[in-house]
């Protein structure tokens, strides 16, 4: 087999998520760090200006991380990332899903909205572009890149109003996540699957950014094991079911999931749908306000088709039921 290229960065959820796949499916690729060097390689293949890209042995580029990972898992499908179960299957995505679009609230607010993250955070892109260009182009980029980046965190949500929400459900999923993986290496089980490659993206950026890094070195250590587990994960033994799994990652689906994760998406795509500059969504007992994010109505759009294809499977209705996601998605 020959090697594939993946075009990405240390400091993107999105990348790290693409080269964890790879691993562990022992797929043999190359890890090419984006800087000005090989920006005229990457333009080549990439349709989009955005990392990951995975370039394959026959000069294709693919792109967006869930797409890629779905690929390559129907190409090669030992060792699994999907559970037999349906139902579970689709919890799975649910969860990688939650963690792509909810979780990089997470990330990208800690990241940005603090001065000691931003500046750390600018200083390891500086170095990435600019590095070859010595100690004075740094530091120039560093500065343009705190700027450019702070300038953004409306589009993920983030201001002084939703602060309070980012925050509490970042903390929240953490100790609800410790206490789920008390008793197993991941998050289904024995063994890595979607929902574990899409949280972990987040949490694995958010470790290395002082603030949330500091908060989860003080209080979820098996979090912080199990991120240091996933950059290079391994199948260690068999899914466990829904039943095994349900009394800790049930509180999961009930308080992130369905609280805030899928009203606010809901709330979203319905803004795009009337052409609404902005929305207000009422989470967590606040009203969250923000521009819409046109891309996430689309990956909406894709869980609740998962979700057509899978609604039969037994058992399904009733987790989504219990959990409160089912009235988003049917």
């Amino acid at each position: 087999m020959s090697t594939f290229r993946i075009f990405g960065s240390e400091l993107s959820p999105y990348s790290v998520k693409v080269r964890s796949y790879f691993r562990y499916k022992n797929l043999p690729h190359e890890w090419i760090p984006r800087s000005p060097a090989v920006q005229g390689e990457f333009q080549k293949y990439a349709k989009l200006p955005l990392v990951p890209l995975v370039v394959t042995p026959d000069g294709e580029g693919v792109q967006d991380s869930t797409p890629i990972i779905e690929r390559f898992e129907a190409l090669h499908p030992e060792p699994s990332i999907v559970p037999e179960d349906a139902a579970l299957s689709f919890v799975s995505a649910l969860l990688e899903e939650y963690g792509d679009e909810w979780g990089n609230k997470w990330m990208f607010h800690y990241r940005w909205h603090y001065a000691p993250d931003a500046w750390a955070t600018a200083e390891r892109i500086a170095l990435q572009m600019a590095g070859a260009q010595g100690t004075l182009a740094v530091a120039q980029a560093r500065t343009a890149v705190a700027e450019r980046m702070t300038g953004r965190l409306g589009f993920v949500g983030s201001n002084e109003r939703t602060k309070p929400v980012i925050e509490a459900s970042f903390q929240r999923a953490l100790a609800l996540l410790e206490a789920h993986l008390q008793a197993r290496p991941y998050v289904l089980g024995a063994r890595p699957a979607m929902a574990d490659f899409g949280l972990w993206g987040q949490f694995y950026e958010a470790a290395t950014d002082p603030t949330p890094g500091a908060l989860m070195r003080a209080s979820a250590p098996k979090v912080m094991a199990w991120v240091g587990r996933m950059v290079s994960p391994k199948a260690e033994g068999p899914f466990e079911s829904w039943q095994a799994l349900a009394p800790t990652l049930l509180p999961l689906l009930q308080q992130e999931v369905a609280a805030l994760f899928l009203p606010w998406s809901t709330a979203n795509a319905q803004a795009i749908e009337r052409g609404d500059k902005s929305f207000e969504a009422s989470l967590a007992g606040t009203t969250w306000m923000q521009e819409p994010q046109k891309y996430h109505a689309r990956s909406l759009a894709e869980i609740r088709r998962k979700y057509v294809v899978a609604k039969d499977a037994p058992g399904l209705d009733q987790i989504l039921k219990d959990s409160g996601c089912l009235a988003y998605l049917s």
